[in-house]
């Protein structure tokens, strides 16, 4: 039987999750940045509490994904 979720699996989806986060809060802030500011001097600002919220649901979804595809190459590559 196919087993999705065991002990290491869940090692495996968090540390990619943690891994996930670290690295694209920083490459998010610069996109939210660049994209804020594109027809003008590129400043750098903190975003605002609704746009974190929506920059870290996004960011959520996406470390899921990738910690979910991470087990299912893991096991079948």
């Amino acid at each position: 039987m196919f087993v999705l979720f065991n002990t290491s699996n869940i090692h495996i989806v968090y540390a990619s999750f943690i891994a996930y986060i670290f690295v694209n809060l920083f490459e998010n802030l610069i996109h939210y940045n660049i994209g804020r500011f594109s027809n003008k001097n590129i400043k750098f600002v903190v975003p605002t509490k609704k746009d974190w919220i929506k920059i870290i649901s996004v960011m959520v979804v996406f470390a899921i994904i990738q910690g979910l595809l991470t087990i299912l190459l893991n096991k079948f590559l």
